[in-house]
């Protein structure tokens, strides 16, 4: 997707408001009641860092982390950490 050109940088900090906006409406209507998590998370890829989810089973972490792939257009693995994937 191309930008489109700017004759001002609040007319390109108004674009990325309105652009980041949409992405959370977007993960919004997966993702329901973890707008802090989202936020967090998409701080992270935005500042092109890491971040390690960590909570019990069934709190959409990996569906989180798939939506948020999806709506951006980039591509999804799942690793499984088990036991012997750990250093002895």
């Amino acid at each position: 997707m191309a930008l489109p050109n700017f004759n001002s940088d609040t007319e390109a900090l108004a674009y990325l408001g309105k652009s980041y906006d949409k992405l959370r409406d977007e993960i919004a209507k997966v993702i329901i009641g973890q707008d802090e998590v989202v936020k967090e998370v998409l701080i992270t890829v935005f500042s092109k860092g890491h971040c390690l989810l960590v909570g019990v089973p069934g709190l959409a972490k990996t569906l989180l982390v798939s939506t948020i792939a999806n709506s951006l257009g980039l591509s999804f693995n799942r690793i499984q950490f088990t036991p012997d994937l750990m250093p002895s």
